[in-house]
């Protein structure tokens, strides 16, 4: 008897974490973004670019320390080797500030992204 119920609770346990999560969770930013970014202020490099990729709202970036959120309403969240950003997307591109330090030094600047 005892075993039937732990059944009963397994079976129910998986159905309904069946039920409560989808198959899979997607962004209506999901997929890769090439990112410019520009320094308007301080001593940082005064052009780079970078491809990020988002997936379920997560962002990540080949070789980089990148740890950030774009969230379903398109708010930017990240930080990207000690760099910190915020910012909008809507649709296919977007832009926000960013600010960080080069040797200690502190620099800001903006950012704009594309969806490739």
């Amino acid at each position: 008897m005892r075993f039937g119920r732990i059944a009963v609770f397994c079976a129910a346990s998986v159905f309904t974490g069946t039920l409560a999560a989808p198959a899979f969770a997607q962004s209506p930013y999901d997929g890769n973004w090439h990112v410019t970014i520009v320094t308007k202020s301080g001593s940082c490099e005064p052009t780079a670019s970078s491809m990020l990729t988002v997936a379920d709202g997560k962002i990540t970036a080949p070789g980089a320390n990148v740890s950030g959120t774009i969230g379903r309403e398109g708010l930017v969240k990240v930080s990207i080797n000690g760099a910190y950003a915020n910012g909008q997307l809507n649709g296919n591109a977007g832009s926000g500030k960013w600010n960080g330090a080069s040797a200690g030094i502190p620099c800001s600047g903006r950012w704009e992204a594309s969806r490739q």
